[in-house]
């Protein structure tokens, strides 16, 4: 099960400056709620639309391709994943926290190139498989480290090294599908209307996952209860509610949202929703051309480090930030904490379990924040394993969705990263950019 507590919102219990009367508003809430609901699922016929992401988890031809391949590569002990930001972020989290018992997951999704070297000088070329991924092909980052990659396969395998690539892009465009045909590679296919971002559950993240022995299947189930539970009524929609939580956060100035998971294993999650939630709700127009200029800045922070770093300005800092904890009931395994002779000032701890450490530190601190008026909820996992990751995953896309027709804007694009990219290019000396370098010549701009 996935559930939510958000008692520490309640204006009863943090006070009516910083708090919301949650059942009252919820209710009031529930039309548009369910309005937008609607609106989103009847969108998702649309190709147009990108919201391809909501079918994701019913694919389940996709599942059983991926799922063959990966049984097929005997012999890969090694991976390099080639992408950047949304074709990287969701399995690298999924793949921390399940580390599964197949081959090892190595992303590449910068471009300095000391840790690019020194990687290639630990991997063995005959043992290892590259997956690029990019839909377009033309993804500056991911196609420069491609060819650093195929050159390093080259060399060492001759032309075996085709047996080594393995490419994820669009079905029909872009530069690498006429780059696969041409050289027999296999090609798994990014459904055009699914963005980077909200792809981790199609073969961009279920491949490399595959490989490295996660549970795909468990990962696509407890994706699938989400998108059950965002067809419900507001009462019952969770996806819904924790976006609701988030829009009267930010009418109430909590203009920062803070995702703590308690779980070294969860550590990378929050850079995956960080991507997640910039990307689609940082916008400058709403849909009818209002100059508006939202988004909750996403901010990461793992439990129990952060407790001895960031709660300190969570606690006493500026009243701008929404906490969201993410805990689990269930550890896998745990650990006893002995006696010792000679520390009795801890007998407090001998006798108890770290993951009973763990809890009373997560609880500890939501309270804590509580009692200094600073508004927060925790997302509660049964456990960590693949159902309630692709749950969680699948819930705060649905989460991001309900966002984005809460605030009236498309959170399915991303026109502040798209100048960036060309300027990039104009600096590379990318044919067709020649305006834009003279540009940045004159602003006296130099890689």
């Amino acid at each position: 099960m996935l559930q939510v507590d958000f008692s520490n919102l309640d204006a009863s219990r943090i006070g009516p400056d910083q708090g919301v009367e949650w059942s009252r508003e919820l209710e009031a809430a529930a039309p548009r709620l369910e309005a937008a609901r609607d609106a989103l699922w009847e969108r998702a016929g649309d190709p147009a639309a990108m919201l391809g992401w909501v079918h994701l988890p019913e694919a389940t031809d996709v599942l059983r391709s991926v799922q063959r391949f990966a049984l097929a590569q005997e012999g890969v002990r090694d991976v390099l994943v080639l992408g950047i930001g949304g074709s990287a972020l969701g399995a690298k989290a999924l793949d921390a926290a399940l580390g599964g018992s197949g081959a090892r997951l190595h992303f590449v999704d910068n471009v300095e190139p000391e840790p690019v070297a020194a990687l290639l000088d630990r991997l063995d070329p005959a043992a290892t498989l590259v997956n690029v991924i990019s839909k377009s092909g033309t993804t500056a980052e991911t196609m420069a480290a491609f060819l650093i990659a195929l050159d390093w396969l080259r060399r060492a395998l001759g032309p075996r090294w085709k047996d080594r690539v393995v490419v994820t892009t669009d079905p029909e465009r872009g530069v690498l599908r006429p780059y696969a045909e041409r050289h027999g590679l296999v090609a798994f296919e990014i459904p055009p209307d699914v963005g980077g971002r909200f792809s981790v559950f199609s073969p961009v993240g279920l491949l490399p996952l595959a490989l490295a022995g996660v549970d795909v299947a468990g990962l696509l189930a407890g994706a699938r209860m989400a998108g059950a539970l965002a067809r419900a009524d507001a009462a019952g929609n969770l996806p819904a509610q924790t976006a609701l939580a988030q829009y009267l956060a930010w009418r109430k100035g909590q203009r920062i949202s803070v995702l703590m998971p308690y779980s070294t294993r969860l550590a990378l999650l929050p850079a995956w929703f960080v991507q997640l939630h910039a990307e689609s709700l940082g916008k400058a127009y709403d849909r009818s051309g209002s100059r508006v200029h939202v988004g909750p800045t996403p901010l990461a922070a793992v439990g129990a480090t952060d407790q001895h770093a960031q709660v300190q300005l969570f606690r006493e800092g500026p009243f701008d930030k929404l906490v969201v904890f993410v805990r689990h009931q269930q550890a896998d395994r745990d650990l006893t904490l002995p006696a010792e002779e000679g520390l009795e000032e801890l007998g407090y701890l001998f006798g108890k379990s770290l993951f009973q450490l763990l809890r009373a530190e997560a609880a500890a601190t939501a309270h804590a924040l509580a009692e200094a008026r600073r508004p927060n909820y925790t997302i509660v996992l049964e456990q960590i394993d693949a159902y309630h990751l692709g749950w969680l995953l699948q819930h705060l896309m649905w989460q991001t969705a309900f966002l984005g027709e809460l605030f009236d804007v498309n959170a399915f694009d991303q026109p502040g990263v798209e100048l960036g990219k060309r300027y990039t290019y104009a600096l590379l000396g990318r044919p067709g950019y020649e305006e834009l370098a003279a540009e940045l010549a004159r602003a006296g701009v130099e890689p």
